[in-house]
């Protein structure tokens, strides 16, 4: 029988390793524009809504920062804005902190690219309504990357205050470096069972629960082969992958142990590395 994740299945927060807990903080409250929940001495939650954690960063003792593109593990984390008018917000204080800023126009997606001071990579985007996502002939997402409309992100919120993201905003999505697309797709589809919902070249797999255009991006641009991230460089602690009930994670621990993967099970949540030691944190609503 086929591997098949709930449709209600959702990407929850996301865990970083940082090299400078100070100054992390600084950049994604003030840059990012979350805000600081609780902080102890390694570690600081982040959130939108005042209550939950949406971002975790865990400082790591002389910390490696790594070259972009170097190691299987963390591409970027996707934070998902609830409208355009909020994604044109962000590009304005994005551009008031004078910082390198990326750009995409997925088609389904309108996106804005940067890096945090330990080189992660962070997509801050807004979803176009879902009727006007398109298909092809295979029945994938038709994903380009085409010029965001700069000029009409800027105009829809002139004279409007940045207030930080917006109640609404989630993590819409992760994408990560793999050593192998194969070995990904058998992990994140037939074990995990996402659904693949676009395919770029022999390159980048995109994959998703409930028709989303994707929750997880997966690419080989790091290089095949590419090498895991070791345990002291900044980047992924863990992301977090969300079920609506039990149930449906018993039915995934339980897909793991017969795939042969083993699992820990601890603060009522299941973790489990990936092929490529990426860390997953499974838990549901």
């Amino acid at each position: 029988m086929t591997a098949h994740l709930h449709d209600k299945t959702k990407i929850g927060q996301v865990s970083l390793k940082v090299s400078n807990l100070e100054r992390s903080i600084q950049f994604y409250t003030e840059v990012v524009g979350l805000q600081l929940l609780r902080q102890a001495a390694d570690t600081a939650e982040l959130t939108v809504d005042g209550k939950h954690p949406l971002l975790i960063l865990n400082y790591v003792e002389n910390a490696v920062i790594l070259p972009r593109q170097s190691v299987a593990g963390l591409y970027h984390f996707a934070i998902l804005l609830p409208n355009r008018v909020a994604l044109g917000l962000s590009l304005r204080n994005l551009l008031a902190h004078e910082i390198e800023i990326g750009q995409g126009d997925h088609d389904v997606s309108e996106a804005l690219y940067i890096h945090d001071p330990d080189n992660n990579g962070i997509e801050i985007y807004a979803d176009r309504p879902r009727d006007q996502w398109k298909k092809d002939a295979n029945g994938y997402y038709m994903m380009g990357t085409d010029p965001v409309d700069a000029e009409g992100l800027i105009a829809i919120s002139e004279n409007l205050p940045w207030q930080g993201l917006p109640q609404g905003t989630a993590i819409g999505h992760v994408h990560f470096h793999v050593s192998n697309l194969l070995t990904a797709q058998q992990f994140y589809c037939d074990v995990l069972g996402f659904d693949i919902t676009c395919r770029y070249g022999a390159s980048a797999l995109f994959v998703s629960a409930g028709g989303y255009h994707h929750h997880m991006g997966l690419n080989i641009w790091a290089g095949e082969g590419a090498p895991p991230a070791p345990e002291q460089a900044a980047g992924l602690n863990y992301f977090e992958l969300v079920v609506p009930d039990q149930q449906e994670l018993d039915a995934i621990t339980a897909r793991l142990a017969a795939a042969g993967y083993e699992w820990q099970e601890r603060d009522g949540a299941i973790y489990v590395a990936d092929p490529f030691h990426i860390q997953i944190k499974l838990v549901h609503d």
